[in-house]
């Protein structure tokens, strides 16, 4: 072992006993706790304050204080006693195997989580996968979720986030309706169609579509033909010829690869990207099945889609 591989153990040992006797106020009781005498661990601390050239302790026959010097020190120890915990924390976690019951909250967007939960599932075949599906903003902690996925960006700052692809908006309908009703040319154009509307379950508002209106362009109020709070509803109806929906691109894509779907007032329409993240409650660090989720969705899942103009 090195001399400063020695030094930097002495240095740490030294960091440990500052925090003791600190929270003991007592040469002795550190001792007791650490093994060895009070007069020993009085020695420490004063060839510690000789080395720093300041006085960490105030000392009298009755009671040991921190200087004002030693409380700044001794919030520097703290922290750099839990990084080197949450570095043991961290490699003892890597070691286990990822099991046991995983929580998870997903929108409801069945087409795109379903078959990527059942890959994970069949890739960690010891992890006891819990979904529940819905729109609501659930409260991760006390609902007990180890995961949620959901759009937009996070809010809660007792919460950790990994950004997991995004997606752009399209308007999109069926050929059959486009033939039937006719193809929109601007966003004014609407008035005379059928518009199927995502409704925000939280707020109940409806979802503003990304239009690009003309400058000499009055706006207008879009027609509610049909509101819903799932994707897939509005794909069904869309593909059905009931409407023009405004979808996320990796719903409408099977649509439009097959022919179901076109999109229409492309010109007009705004780049807006939605984007999925994965959420999880802030603490140390992810366990094992956590972590195996998250590796599981961001590396494999989701691949950034092309913004489509």
């Amino acid at each position: 072992m090195s001399a400063m591989t020695i030094l930097m153990l002495d240095s740490l040992g030294d960091l440990t006993v500052v925090v003791q006797v600190a929270e003991t106020r007592s040469f002795a009781e550190t001792g007791r706790l650490t093994g060895v005498s009070a007069s020993a661990v009085g020695k420490r601390m004063a060839r510690l304050e000789e080395r720093l050239g300041v006085r960490l302790f105030h000392r009298s026959t009755r009671s040991i204080t921190m200087t004002a010097e030693g409380s700044m020190f001794l919030a520097r120890c703290r922290r750099v006693l839990a990084e080197i915990q949450d570095a043991e924390l961290e490699l003892s976690q890597a070691a286990q195997a990822p099991r046991g019951r995983l929580k998870v909250s997903l929108p409801l967007v069945g087409s795109l989580f379903l078959p990527l939960m059942a890959d994970f599932m069949q890739a960690h075949p010891d992890i006891d996968l819990h979904l529940d599906l819905t729109d609501r903003v659930v409260n991760v902690i006390e609902e007990g979720f180890d995961a949620v996925l959901r759009t937009g960006e996070p809010s809660d700052s007792g919460l950790s986030s990994r950004r997991l692809g995004t997606f752009p908006m399209l308007l999109v309908a069926s050929p059959e309706y486009l033939a039937r009703q006719g193809v929109p040319h601007r966003p004014a154009d609407l008035a005379g169609h059928a518009c199927l509307h995502y409704c925000f379950t939280n707020t109940g508002k409806l979802e503003t579509w990304p239009l690009r209106w003309a400058a000499d362009e009055p706006e207008i109020t879009l027609p509610t033909s049909m509101v819903c709070n799932t994707i897939e509803a509005r794909v069904c109806f869309a593909e059905r010829g009931l409407g023009i929906a405004c979808l996320p691109e990796f719903a409408a894509r099977d649509g439009l690869a097959k022919g179901s779907l076109r999109r229409v007032l492309e010109e007009h329409t705004e780049v807006r990207l939605t984007t999925f993240r994965i959420l999880w409650p802030s603490g140390r660090f992810p366990s094992p099945k956590l972590r195996a989720f998250i590796d599981f969705l961001a590396e494999q899942v989701f691949v950034e889609s092309p913004v489509v103009e």
